[in-house]
């Protein structure tokens, strides 16, 4: 069960799956709070740099963060960059505990908890979905009946699958925007395939079971439309750091951030360390276009 694979934040005892899960799993309102926790620096107190030298960070880096808005944020960012396999939600919880801040443990606890169940649940679900791969079967093809004309162009027997060159992460207040990168990337010189959800997804399966199929097998990319509402969206943050688990630090340049509006809220931490496309700069926006096409048409 996943409830007995995480952690009890306050006691001593974890399994070899909490340990496991990735950080990638915590959210971004769990992050904005411990960076409430450890950006103060102060003398009674381990902080996040005490943290950044636990994790191995040498004094140039860590004064590197000190410059930044958010020193923790970019500190758990470049943590999960540098090392994706070793940033896990079990190492920063051992590692806090070893600084003392058991305040941290108490107040975060339970979200951190739910963080990891979420991921959990979700990896089981995919998994169960999952038969054993067959060496000879092309993995580009769907292996299950759920995933078998799941768009507007599949064929329903599942021998010619819809591919697309980038899969959409957006929310529903964003699509305007959405809707004018269709008519530049799709129908003008580019003539891109884009995979957006609301249109080319048919109704009647699993949201999630039916995005990851898209993300892993259908699309060579993944474009995120940044906004202030994009934060506050679930299916957004799960599709987006799937995308980043297939491919830690973006070695893969499978995942491209576009920023549509100016945003009020921060940037979100996870991908910061991603090269933006900013359509809200009003000197490069006749670039951007093509600089997004061009992206999205590297192999």
């Amino acid at each position: 069960m996943a409830g007995e694979a995480t952690r009890c934040i306050g006691d001593e005892a974890e399994t070899s799956e909490s340990a496991s899960v990735p950080l990638v799993a915590l959210n971004y309102s769990v992050r904005r709070r411990l960076a409430l926790f450890l950006n103060p620096r102060a003398p009674v107190a381990a902080d996040w740099a005490t943290l950044a030298e636990e994790l191995g960070y040498e004094y140039l880096e860590i004064k590197h963060f000190e410059a930044q808005g958010d020193p923790t944020r970019h500190l758990l960012d470049d943590w999960q960059a540098r090392s994706p396999g070793g940033a896990t939600v079990g190492r920063l919880l051992d590692l806090l505990r070893l600084l003392g801040r058991q305040d941290i443990l108490t107040d975060l606890g339970p979200s951190i908890d739910e963080n990891c169940k979420r991921y959990l649940q979700k990896k089981q679900e995919e998994e169960s979905e999952r038969p054993v791969q067959v060496p000879a079967v092309d993995s580009s093809f769907p292996r299950t009946s759920e995933m078998q004309g799941i768009t507007t162009q599949d064929d329903p027997l599942g021998r010619s699958p819809e591919l697309f060159d980038a899969f959409i992460c957006y929310c529903q207040n964003d699509i305007p925007f959405v809707q004018e990168m269709i008519q530049e990337l799709e129908q003008a010189e580019h003539k891109l395939k884009l995979c957006v959800f609301d249109r080319d997804v048919l109704p009647g399966t699993c949201v999630w079971s039916i995005t990851s199929e898209l993300i892993e097998r259908r699309c060579r990319k993944m474009v995120v439309v940044i906004s202030d509402d994009y934060l506050d969206s679930e299916e957004c943050d799960f599709q987006t750091k799937f995308a980043l688990s297939l491919s830690p630090g973006a070695r893969l340049k499978r995942l491209i951030p576009v920023k549509c509006k100016t945003m009020k809220k921060d940037f979100p931490s996870i991908l910061r360390f991603i090269t933006v496309c900013d359509y809200t700069n009003p000197a490069t926006q006749k670039w951007f276009w093509t600089r997004l096409a061009r992206s999205l048409l590297l192999p």
